[in-house]
C-alpha cells in the first residue's frame, strides 16, 4: 500500500520549519527519522497533509551538557547516543536502551525526540524519560515552552504539542556519582516490540538509603508509565531483597496490557513486576550495593 496523497515541505531553518506548521496547522506532521511515521503514512494509519522534514535542520543535531541537562536536539540520532563516550561513562540508563531500541539500522535515522513525541504505547525512550525525569522543550507561535514528561505523555501516540508547535529538545537531569540506572526489556526477536520493558534509575544518599528512585514500564498499558508507589517505597530506605519484591509488585497493579500473539494479559502484567525486579536489582549492583 502506498501512503495517501501529501504536500513535502524541506525546511532549512526552525524558523522555515515553525512557519509551515503554523501555516498548515493539524494537517502538519514533523519528519525527523520517519521510523515510525513513514510505515504508519504507507498503511495509512497516519494521513498527514503536510510533511514538513526537519532533516536540513543541522542546528537541532546536537548533544551535549548544560546547566545540569544532557540536552539531545530534535535531529540526534539514537546511534549518536549509543556510541558516545561521555554517554557509556556516565549514563548507564540511557546506555542500556540505547543498545535494544530497535535494530542497528533503525537507529541510525531514529531520532529520541522523534520516538518520544511518537509517543508508541511500547516505546523505549518514553519509559526511559520517565524514569530519568526529563522534560521537553517545544516551540510554538508564542515562543519556548518547557513541559515535563510526566505531562508531555498523554495518550497513546498523543503528546501535549499543540497545534502549530514543533519539539526541539529533550532535557535529562546529569546524573551525579551516586546514580545508576538499568532497562530490563523482553522481545520475541531483536527488532520487535517490546512485549514488556522497564526503566529504573536509583540515586543513593551516603549513609545507604535511597535519595531517588525512577521507574517506569511500557508495553503493558496505553503509554509508558510511571510506577509512582515503587518509588516512594524506596525513597528513604535502605534495599533489601522484602523492599525489591514489595516494590516490584507494585508495577502489575497500574499495568493493563493486551493480549496479542508476544502474551497474554497476565503474563505480561508479571513480566512487568519481574522486569522492574531486575531493573532495580541491576542498578543497586552498579552502585556497588548489595541488598
Amino acid at each position: 500500500m502506498f501512503p495517501a496523497n501529501f504536500e513535502y515541505i524541506r525546511s532549512h531553518s526552525v524558523d522555515e520549519a515553525m512557519a509551515a506548521m503554523q501555516q498548515h496547522g493539524s494537517e502538519a506532521r514533523i519528519l525527523a527519522g520517519g521510523q515510525s511515521l513513514i510505515p504508519a503514512m504507507r498503511y495509512r494509519l497516519a494521513r498527514p497533509a503536510v510533511l514538513v522534514d526537519i532533516n536540513p535542520i543541522k542546528e537541532l543535531s546536537y548533544l551535549h551538557e548544560k546547566d545540569g541537562f544532557l540536552i539531545i536536539g530534535a535531529t540526534t540520532r539514537d546511534a549518536a547516543l549509543e556510541f558516545d563516550k561521555n554517554i557509556l561513562a556516565r549514563y548507564s540508563l540511557i546506555t542500556a536502551v540505547s543498545r535494544v531500541v530497535a535494530d542497528p539500522i533503525v537507529r541510525h535515522m531514529g531520532t529520541v525526540v522523534g520516538s518520544i513525541c511518537h509517543n508508541d504505547p511500547s516505546g523505549d525512550w518514553t519509559a526511559t524519560a520517565l524514569a530519568s525525569r526529563a522534560t521537553m522543550v517545544v516551540r510554538g507561535a508564542n515562543g519556548t515552552r518547557e513541559i515535563s514528561i510526566d505531562e508531555f505523555l498523554v495518550d497513546s501516540f498523543t503528546t501535549a504539542i499543540e497545534e502549530g508547535e514543533m519539539a526541539l529538545e529533550v532535557r535529562i537531569p546529569i546524573p551525579d556519582a551516586h546514580t545508576q540506572g538499568s532497562y530490563q526489556k523482553i522481545e520475541r526477536k531483536v527488532g520487535d516490540y517490546a512485549t514488556c520493558a522497564a526503566a529504573v534509575q536509583l540515586s543513593m544518599n551516603a549513609d545507604g538509603t535511597i535519595r531517588q528512585a525512577g521507574i517506569a514500564i511500557t508495553a503493558v498499558g496505553p503509554i509508558a508509565m510511571r510506577v509512582t508507589e515503587a518509588e516512594k517505597m524506596l525513597v528513604g530506605q535502605r534495599p533489601s531483597l522484602d523492599l525489591i519484591k514489595a516494590a516490584a509488585s507494585e508495577a502489575p497493579k497500574i499495568a493493563s496490557p493486551n493480549p496479542d500473539q508476544r502474551g497474554s494479559a497476565e503474563y505480561k502484567s508479571d513480566m512487568a513486576r519481574v522486569l522492574v525486579g531486575r531493573g532495580i536489582k541491576e542498578s543497586l549492583q552498579r552502585l556497588g550495593v548489595s541488598a
